[in-house]
């Protein structure tokens, strides 16, 4: 270990030439035997080659430690302050369900939820179902996933993750007599669904190299999982599979998602040991969602219409045949999701980019859209369990607005503010300014960017500038506040989000612009994100700095390669980058279910093209900005040896000097560590990286 007198020195791999022949094309990766297997890493007797893995992996930490010892107050002070912010006695709004009002709450001084609940009343004793602080004991990393209550109340069915591999063990509790039952399910999603008996569940089971969640299985609570019945197994392994209780409580459904296509199959929740029946013929390119109510399934549907529409069907006669159009398509409106009541139909949509409500009244046909009053903002449906009601929950936040939950009586158009998240040590509003841009892309496209800064800090001349991004899988980045935010916020730092292509934000078209042979649009995207904010004297390319992290990290990977002048310094967390190897190889978890995605490169156009950006094969020698990689030796979703060998590649070709850091967890996932707390550590580690950089030291 290097003492602090001493200049840390940058560690360099060794060199294994690894042959790929693909196509005829060979490629050498000097870094493949980094690449070690899941019970490798878990051995208690690891091999030479776990040794030097585990060996290099701690000289980069090292590195970065010493490197950053220098802000280590400083890093001490942001996660403090950060940490101040959280108001630590914290609870959830309470939902009715079935009789009893169900919330979460934190005690202070304690990492993790208790799980709570009360009967009939808000008044009535607490009970409480699980509390994360006594069950977490003993572990360096402790999730608790789903949890699902029984018909009849009595039973609580919870999954725990102790590794951060997401698998999942299915536990059941007694809620009458605090008994965890000694029968429990490992290696699966950690959701059940209930059948009416109480005594049934159906839960998925995950393939444990691949991670894939591929089958079914029928479970007796009082039984040994190894007595299972498997009901349903998915023969592709593009999809992803999963099983849940209807709303209404009247159907057992499993889904079946892929990239392109959704599927579904049903099955009486009082007739747990009967046959699942298929939904209606599973097709192409076809995506839909299904809500039961009233003995009919509602239908969010692409079936012509690329931004969906609203179709409904008898339960008894599920056939695409017998489906008839509620809500039809509108190009300029992405309809992303529907709550039913008794007397309305609610639609969460997005139009012009942002997320909104509309109500229709299904008594008279009126329409009504929630109004918000701000520049740039998200609205989400929140927790509603209830059919017969008037009152819809949900949440709303902005860059300058706290996480809120209100209730809408859609009848009197009356609306209360339930609560809105604390933010200690005297947040205003009034100091911060959000706005929307308008960047124009290379090939004429528009480029929505929402930005914030605190207005005290606001100067004419350009200034420090953190610019974020995703754009993959039609997933779409809201404008939400963020409280740790503040921190940078408060330092003259203006953060921006890109909402560039391959995100879903002017509907289905902005994600297949920005998927498969049009990937390189989401890079060009936010590179010219960039240049405009520069062009608009927000920043300049000593003040300009970008974060990504998983898909977000490839696009860190990729804009760094292609523009790398253009930024002071990046960060790339838990970065997926060693593109083609990985998408080559199915036995890599997601692998499979990413083809619609990226490319098959087993197909040489697609090959050809995904090689052309990949992060991990276009390393030059160039001057880098500088790099924070982060990453977790268990990571679920980006294996650790992605990010791991990019570094070491990174290294062997980097010129200047600029600095390359690795920061990797060796007891955490893809989402970092466990705990309300703890993972802000990282959070203040590049927050501090961003700040030395930008020449702020406190």
């Amino acid at each position: 270990m290097t003492s602090c007198s001493e200049i840390p020195v940058p560690p360099i791999a060794k060199k294994v030439p690894y042959e790929i022949i693909t196509h005829g094309h060979k490629r050498i990766d000097n870094y493949y035997w980094m690449r070690l297997s899941d019970k490798q890493k878990k051995s208690k007797i690891p091999d030479e080659q776990t040794n030097a893995v585990i060996k290099y992996i701690k000289k980069e930490n090292n590195y970065t430690e010493h490197s950053l010892s220098h802000t280590n107050k400083f890093q001490e002070k942001l996660f403090d302050e950060i940490v101040g912010r959280i108001k630590k006695d914290d609870q959830t709004v309470p939902y009715l369900e079935n009789g009893y009002y169900y919330y979460s709450r934190y005690e202070l001084g304690k990492e993790y939820a208790i799980y709570c609940r009360k009967k009939g009343s808000l008044d009535s004793k607490e009970e409480i179902m699980l509390d994360g602080n006594e069950l977490s004991k003993g572990y360096d990393y402790f999730a608790i996933g789903s949890r699902s209550v029984s018909p009849n109340n009595n039973w609580l069915a919870y999954g725990v993750d102790t590794l951060s591999r997401r698998f999942y063990t299915i536990y059941f509790k007694n809620l009458i007599t605090g008994k965890v039952l000694k029968h429990s399910i490992p290696n699966t999603s950690g959701a059940v669904a209930w059948a009416n008996n109480n005594k049934t569940v159906f839960y998925t089971s995950k393939n444990k190299i691949t991670l894939l969640s591929e089958k079914i299985f029928r479970h007796n609570i009082d039984s040994n999982y190894k007595d299972d019945v498997l009901v349903y197994q998915e023969k592709d392994n593009e999809y992803y599979t999963g099983v849940y209780r209807s709303k209404s409580g009247k159907f057992i459904i499993i889904w079946n998602n892929s990239t392109l296509v959704s599927d579904y199959h049903i099955l009486r929740s009082d007739d747990p040991y009967g046959n699942f029946t298929s939904f209606t013929p599973r097709g192409k390119e076809h995506e839909y969602d299904i809500t039961h109510y009233n003995n009919k399934f509602y239908i969010i549907t692409n079936y012509q219409a690329k931004n969906n529409r609203l179709m409904e069907t008898p339960d008894n006669a599920t056939d695409i045949s017998n489906w008839k159009e509620v809500i039809s398509h509108n190009s300029d409106i992405h309809l992303l999701d529907m709550e039913i009541f008794n007397n309305y139909l609610v639609i969460n949509e997005r139009k012009n980019g942002l997320r909104g409500i509309r109500m229709i009244n299904q008594k008279n046909g009126e329409d009504k859209t929630l109004a918000f009053g701000e520049n740039t903002y998200a609205a989400f449906f929140s927790t509603n369990k209830e059919f017969n009601t008037n009152i819809i929950r949900y949440s709303y936040s902005s860059l300058v607005t706290p996480w809120s939950t209100y209730d809408y009586n859609m009848d009197s158009e009356e609306k209360i503010l339930l609560k809105q998240d604390e933010v200690l040590g005297g947040y205003d509003h009034e100091n911060y300014f959000s706005e929307r841009l308008y960047a124009t892309s290379r090939d004429g496209e528009k480029i929505p960017i929402s930005l914030v800064y605190n207005k005290n800090h606001k100067r004419a001349e350009p200034q420090n500038l953190l610019l974020y991004a995703y754009g993959s899988y039609g997933s779409t980045n809201d404008p939400y506040f963020n409280a740790a935010r503040l921190s940078m916020l408060d330092r003259g730092f203006i953060y921006a989000i890109a909402h560039v292509r391959g995100s879903q934000i002017y509907g289905r078209e902005s994600y297949e612009d920005g998927k498969l042979f049009n990937k390189k649009n989401t890079f060009n995207d936010f590179i010219d994100a960039g240049k405009f904010l520069v062009s608009k004297n927000y920043t300049n390319s000593e003040k300009l700095f970008c974060s990504g992290g998983s898909a977000g990290g490839l696009l860190i990977g990729a804009v760094i390669n292609m523009e790398p002048d253009l930024w002071k310094g990046a960060i790339a967390e838990v970065p997926f980058v060693d593109v083609v190897t990985t998408m080559l190889d199915p036995s890599i978890p997601l692998t499979s279910n990413e083809w619609d995605e990226w490319g098959d490169p087993r197909e040489k156009e697609y090959y050809d093209y995904m090689l052309s950006y990949s992060p991990y094969d276009q390393v030059e020698s160039k001057n880098y900005p500088n790099l924070l990689v982060t990453s977790g030796f268990f990571d679920s979703q980006v294996q650790y040896f992605e990010p791991l060998k990019w570094v070491a590649k990174l290294r062997e070709y980097w010129s200047g000097n600029n600095k390359l850091y690795l920061h990797m967890q060796m007891d955490a996932g893809h989402g970092g560590k466990s705990g309300r707390f703890r993972r802000y550590k990282e959070v203040a580690l590049e927050y501090a990286f961003l700040l030395d950089l930008a020449g702020i030291k406190s």
